[in-house]
C-alpha cells in the first residue's frame, strides 16, 4: 500500500486533457507527484532515463505522434526494469479489437475519456485508489474497461 505520495505520470498529447488530468487530481485526498509527457519518444526517454524515479502508474494516450500509447505499452511490457509498472490506457476512442490486444499485452485497465469532468474524477478516483492499495495484478477482462458509467467502486 502506498502511504505517502503516488507518483503518477501521463502521456498525452493533447494539452487540454492534460490540463483536465491535472486539475482532477486536485479533487483527491490522496498526495500525488504529477508529471506529463507529450509523445511517445519522450515517454521511452523518461522511462529509461536511470535518474528517473518510475512512477506508481502511467496513465497512457493511445494516439500520439512520434509514437503510439500502443507501441509505448509493447516497449515497456518487453522491458525488465518497466514491466512491472502498472499501465493505464486512456483514450477517446473505443474498439474492441484494440482493446483485447491492449489486455493481451499486459495493460492494466483501459479509460475512454468522459467529456463530463464528474464522471472522469470517479474514473481517475477508482484507478489510483486501486494503485494506492498495491493491487497491480491485471483484472479479469469483465472489469478491464473503466466506463464513463461507473460512479464509486468499492
Amino acid at each position: 500500500m502506498i502511504t505517502d505520495q503516488l507518483n503518477i505520470l501521463l502521456a498525452d498529447d493533447d494539452m487540454d486533457d492534460c490540463s483536465f488530468f491535472e486539475e482532477a487530481l486536485h479533487v483527491f485526498l490522496l498526495p500525488t507527484n504529477f508529471t506529463a509527457v507529450h509523445n511517445g519518444e519522450q515517454l521511452m526517454e523518461l522511462l529509461t532515463d536511470e535518474s528517473y524515479q518510475l512512477p506508481n502508474v502511467l496513465f497512457l494516450d493511445l494516439n500520439m505522434p512520434r509514437k503510439n500509447g500502443f507501441e509505448c505499452l509493447c516497449e515497456i511490457k518487453l522491458n525488465e526494469k518497466l514491466k512491472q509498472v502498472p499501465v493505464i490506457i486512456f483514450s477517446t476512442s473505443f474498439e474492441q479489437e484494440v482493446v483485447n490486444l491492449l489486455y493481451k499485452n499486459g495493460a492494466q485497465y483501459f479509460i475512454r475519456k468522459p467529456a463530463d469532468f464528474l464522471q472522469f474524477t470517479n474514473i481517475i478516483d477508482h484507478a489510483l485508489t486501486v494503485i494506492a492499495q498495491g493491487d497491480l495484478s491485471q483484472p479479469v477482462m469483465e472489469k478491464f474497461v473503466l466506463t464513463r458509467e461507473v460512479e464509486k467502486f468499492n
